[in-house]
């Protein structure tokens, strides 16, 4: 991938950013950063997984879900800055894709975003390389757990109701134990993985977005398949089918050959569980 492609993305990104709280489209976006629409659109879609418009919308209703949390302001106001037009046509998107009305939201007084802000920084040397090449997946230490940190924020799209300081404490014990898998580029995390040989459980698996085309995902679960779980059925769980909170989580699991099982609920969230059955394994 160009690093025209990433700078531009950058920017259109940043304007979007500084114009959360105003009507903000593809026109005005391709304007400001002076790049056709034409293009625009692709390069943000190749670079971070998601349209502009996707993004804005995730964007603005996570900063939607900040207020109704941490301000007193009336939930038709809100609704107003994040760009709707009405409380029901806000109420209604908010609750497909936070499961939840605005008022209940507000009731448990737990904010988590939705969307975080893209944030492209350090070398991404192997982006060229062949898609052959031999990825370096490593156990974690925990003077990788800012990087791996970083990597979270760009991938929360695909962890609802995921809690910073939970999550670290939780990652800091499976690091001691060897259950976080890490994969680096020039100091930044392109992959990681949280795992427990105990169970086969995959409980975090993220790729950066600018590497998911590489074929990292099937480079972590080859190697968990080969090394740690033996005979093991391996599971994990993501979005329900038909989940428009999902930017494409569900797919990349089913790629990888897991199959649907029963349906979860996790953190109060709706979720279903994927197994791959292992050779040996009972059907």
């Amino acid at each position: 991938m160009k690093n025209r492609n990433i700078s531009n993305t950058v920017a259109a990104i940043n304007y979007i950013e500084e114009h959360l709280n105003e009507k903000t489209d593809l026109d005005a976006i391709s304007n400001a950063v002076h790049y056709s629409k034409h293009h625009l659109h692709r390069i943000f879609a190749d670079t971070t997984g998601l349209t502009i418009h996707e993004y804005v919308k995730r964007r603005k209703l996570t900063e939607a879900a900040k207020l109704l949390v941490f301000s007193n302001k009336p939930i038709l106001d809100i609704a107003l800055i994040a760009g709707y037009e009405s409380q029901q046509a806000f109420t209604n998107i908010f609750t497909a894709m936070y499961k939840q009305p605005p008022n209940k939201y507000r009731d448990n007084e737990k904010f988590y975003p939705l969307q975080s802000k893209f944030e492209f920084k350090g070398g991404y040397d192997m982006l060229n390389q062949s898609d052959s090449i031999e990825w370096n997946i490593a156990y974690a230490s925990e003077s990788d757990i800012a990087c791996w940190m970083a990597l979270v924020r760009l991938v929360i799209d695909g962890f609802p109701c995921l809690d910073e300081k939970e999550y670290i404490e939780e990652l800091k014990q499976r690091i001691k134990i060897r259950q976080a898998l890490i994969l680096k580029d020039n100091g930044t995390a392109i992959g990681a993985m949280l795992f427990s040989a105990k169970t086969g459980s995959i409980d975090f698996m993220g790729t950066h977005p600018l590497y998911r085309k590489k074929g990292i995902p099937k480079a972590f679960l080859d190697r968990v398949m080969e090394e740690l779980f033996d005979d093991k059925d391996i599971s994990i769980t993501t979005y329900r089918e038909g989940d428009k909170a999902d930017t494409g989580h569900r797919k990349i699991i089913k790629d990888l050959g897991f199959a649907e099982a029963e349906l979860l609920t996790e953190f109060g969230y709706p979720t279903q569980r994927f197994i791959l059955q292992r050779e040996g394994t009972n059907e």
